[in-house]
């Protein structure tokens, strides 16, 4: 049985979206496979917390979409990074890391 998903905390639901859409354009299910793939199931974004932080990535010029065929010859619609998006990917990530890396302190033995 694997890890038990984990709640993502606020914010971080864009940054693996970035961080997926930075290896290649994908749709919207191809997102949520690969993050839980990635992670073994341990983080998940799903449904509509999934679409609506598509959503607001294009509003924010984050992602651009484009119609296309799945991998099962279905129309879907495909999001890939702008350059925008990779500046924001870099400083969302820099910011997580300094979170993680306090959390760690935190949490480690006295």
């Amino acid at each position: 049985m694997g890890p038990l998903p984990l709640d993502l905390l606020p914010g971080t639901v864009d940054t693996l979206i970035l961080r997926t859409l930075a290896w290649q354009p994908m749709h919207g299910y191809g997102i949520s496979r690969f993050v839980r793939d990635r992670t073994g199931g341990a983080l998940m974004v799903e449904g509509a917390a999934l679409y609506q932080a598509l959503h607001r990535l294009e509003r924010k010029q984050w992602v651009r979409a484009s119609w296309g065929l799945s991998e099962h010859n279905r129309r879907a619609k495909f999001y890939e990074l702008t350059p925008g998006g990779r500046e924001q990917l870099a400083a969302q990530s820099e910011a997580l890391r300094a979170y993680v890396d306090a959390l760690s302190v935190m949490l480690a033995p006295l």
